[in-house]
């Protein structure tokens, strides 16, 4: 079985570890985030099966995570929350919360909470995208984004399927013609110096992770970590 890994965002710090200790006694990994802008990095860098947001988070609102990750993905996630009024859970369940618990709860109804959404999910996360990471580049095929230290980066259509054909086949070499009917599609009439030209580009909006992206001379391309 793969092992489950929950992400509990909350601004304290002994909300964090009575959660932190059930779900070690349940089996399950958990990491923890005391801001908003920290629970996005770390939901780019992995993936997790169940989340837990606090509402009131600094730096970056609860709401405001649930709404950016629900842009990425469609993970189960909980809220928890000392607002407990009817208007504050429709809220919740409106930004994209599947559940909503109320401050203080019971850890134990908690994690039976927890365990219906994983056991829908087969111990997996729901729908959960693609995060491949390689340093500071991080790609996210379900949203089709990419982002350099935490920073989105705009490629084009191409830039883009040129990149994550690249990093899903690491240390691969690829010619030029390889990469045309791979990325550009066998009927593609155009000439091999299209690929020269996208990886230039691609090699700009990537900086400085341009040096993953190696030439073999005479021959084409490889991404190589």
């Amino acid at each position: 079985m793969e092992d489950i890994r929950l992400l509990v965002v909350d601004g304290d710090s002994t909300t964090r570890g009575v959660i932190r200790k059930k779900a070690a006694e349940e089996g399950y990994a958990c990491d923890e985030a005391a801001d908003g802008i920290s629970a996005i990095k770390l939901f780019r860098r992995r993936d997790y099966n169940l989340l837990l947001i606090d509402t009131q988070l600094p730096e970056l609102d609860g709401a405001n995570v649930c709404r950016q990750i629900r842009r990425m993905s469609d993970v189960p996630i909980i809220i928890i929350s000392e607002r407990g009024s009817e208007a504050d859970k429709l809220f919740g369940f409106e930004l994209g919360a599947d559940d909503y618990v109320v401050k203080p709860f019971s850890v134990l109804e908690l994690f039976a909470r927890i365990k219906v959404f994983l056991h829908r999910g087969g111990g997996q996360s729901r729908s959960a995208p693609s995060k491949i990471s390689f340093g500071g580049l991080f790609i996210d095929s379900v949203s089709r984004t990419v982002y350099v230290d935490d920073r989105m980066v705009q490629l084009t259509p191409k830039e883009y399927d040129l990149l994550f054909f690249l990093s899903q086949n690491p240390n691969k070499a690829f010619s030029r013609d390889m990469l045309l009917n791979e990325v550009w599609g066998y009927d593609f009439t155009g000439s091999d110096r299209t690929v020269d030209t996208h990886i230039k580009t691609l090699r700009e909006n990537i900086k400085p992770y341009d040096q993953y992206i190696v030439t073999v001379w005479g021959f084409g391309y490889k991404f190589v970590v």
